[in-house]
């Protein structure tokens, strides 16, 4: 399986978008180390949603889906429903 995912950071207020082949359990262990990038240093990242996709393709093309929204208000309407 293949995973398309939304973190959430307390202390950056702020939202990342991905997909993995990985388990999510893994991911989140990787994001939440210290490491450079976007998500390293923190250590608090938080699976806020998550989608199952059979493909990597699809996962991406999610993940491609709602990056071009370009809008913290529709993600949020995602994570809540």
């Amino acid at each position: 399986m293949f995973h398309f995912y939304i973190l959430y950071s307390v202390t950056r207020d702020s939202y990342y978008i991905g997909h993995t082949g990985d388990t999510m359990e893994e991911r989140l262990r990787k994001h939440n180390s210290n490491h450079k990038g976007f998500t390293g240093g923190t250590g608090d990242w938080i699976v806020s949603y998550r989608e199952e996709f059979t493909t990597k393709e699809l996962a991406y093309k999610r993940e491609r889906e709602v990056k071009a929204w370009k809008s913290r208000k529709r993600i949020i309407q995602l994570i809540g429903n």
